[in-house]
């Protein structure tokens, strides 16, 4: 009976109890006859309905024991006012034919509202969607140009060393240690790169240093700092950039490399620097304390009795601990990526792990501020940081 709103706003639900057996016909009959004139002109249901702004009426009924029990539900595209009244006034029915009768409105829901939070949702799925098609694509983007970075990878000179296609053109190049060097840079733009690839320095480079400016880019370990002591007794050297204490060039981003070769210094300038890192650490090339000295030092750091449980656990399992001031677990991760990770764990002051104390690990361990290393075995340390106290499992196990 009658239109269907265009856009519905709200739905009353109202509940009916008919003391006797009825149709649906009957209820809807029963509701229109009592409503009629009860509210005047403006609200009357059928020209409501007429006029689309109440929308057709549904009921289900159930029969049983003699009576009849349904559910009315009436869509509503009249204000919340207007809509209030017309559910109010279903509840004056009384009688269904010849049977007396119960409405109650049970509840009254915005309909919009419920369409709103579909949208958000919906909203929410597509934006996700979205965004992992963006991911998708940009990662796709990165990999081509990574694809054309490397394909640019050139081999220069008789020797064939890997090097940028802009070595021979441009006044300035900058030199670096291996292949995965000259890759990493051309993957950020840089193009004027050569590697030294070896100990011995190639020819082609001893002649390309003496008619260009050379940038001598190195790791930001020791083995950085022999490869660039190496190179300034041969080739002619202009400037040093090293990469963070730690790190290695070919693992930088292209902030850190552009920040690198933006603190290169004069040759002169690198190793005054060189020196005055000697005379800071106090130690230069000395032997590691004796294990004696070792155990009383481990006695003077108070390890929790559950760090030297964690520590005889860690045996065997290439695993490393990160803690704290307070000797709480911070991070536990495998010591294959104990490198790469270290400098980026926030509150790290100690680390044991199951590998061997080597004299990276200690350069790492100095510059992110740790005061003591623990690992299963000491290596090779030949310079030991003043602040940092290196010790083994069997140390601490004593």
């Amino acid at each position: 009976m009658g239109g269907v709103p265009l856009s519905v706003k709200y739905m009353i639900t109202a509940r009916i109890e008919v003391g006797g057996l009825v149709d649906k016909s009957d209820i809807i009959g029963a509701i229109f006859g009592q409503l009629e004139g009860l509210l005047g002109d403006e609200l009357d249901l059928r020209e409501l309905q007429r006029t689309g702004r109440i929308g057709r009426i549904e009921i289900t009924v159930e029969r049983s024991g003699g009576r009849t029990v349904g559910t009315i539900k009436v869509p509503s595209n009249l204000d919340r006012v207007e809509t209030a009244l017309i559910a109010a006034a279903m509840e004056v029915v009384d009688r269904v034919g010849p049977y007396p009768a119960k409405v109650e409105v049970v509840k009254l829901k915005d309909v919009r509202a419920e369409k709103r939070k579909r949208i958000i949702e919906r909203a929410k799925e597509l934006l996700k969607k979205w965004e992992e098609e963006e991911v998708e694509t940009k990662e796709l983007i990165e990999e081509v140009i990574r694809s054309l970075k490397a394909a640019e990878l050139i081999k220069y000179g008789p020797e064939g060393l890997p090097a940028g296609p802009d070595v021979a053109k441009s006044d300035t190049i900058i030199v670096v240690e291996g292949r995965a060097d000259v890759l990493n840079l051309l993957r950020h733009g840089y193009r004027n790169v050569i590697a030294l690839e070896g100990a011995t320095i190639p020819k082609t480079l001893i002649e390309l240093s003496k008619r260009k400016t050379v940038i001598l880019f190195v790791d930001g370990d020791r083995g950085g700092e022999l490869i660039a002591r190496n190179a300034i007794g041969v080739l002619d050297v202009d400037y040093i950039a090293r990469a963070p204490p730690g790190r290695e060039v070919e693992e930088l981003t292209g902030k850190e490399i552009a920040k690198s070769l933006r603190n290169k210094v004069p040759v002169e300038e690198f190793l005054e620097m060189l020196e005055r890192e000697k005379r800071a650490v106090k130690v230069q090339r000395r032997e590691v304390r004796e294990p004696v000295e070792r155990e009383v030092q481990a006695a003077k750091l108070n390890i929790p009795d559950e760090v030297v449980k964690a520590i005889s656990e860690l045996k065997g399992t290439l695993e490393a601990l990160i803690y704290d001031d307070n000797w709480k677990e911070v991070k536990r991760l495998p010591v294959k990526d104990l490198a790469q990770e270290l400098p980026n764990i926030k509150g790290a002051r100690y680390l044991v792990f199951d590998g061997i104390i080597t004299q990276r690990i200690v350069d790492i361990a100095h510059s992110v501020g740790l005061r003591a290393v623990i690992g299963a075995r000491m290596g090779d340390v030949v310079r030991v940081p003043e602040g940092v106290l290196l010790l083994t499992f069997k140390d601490v196990a004593a």
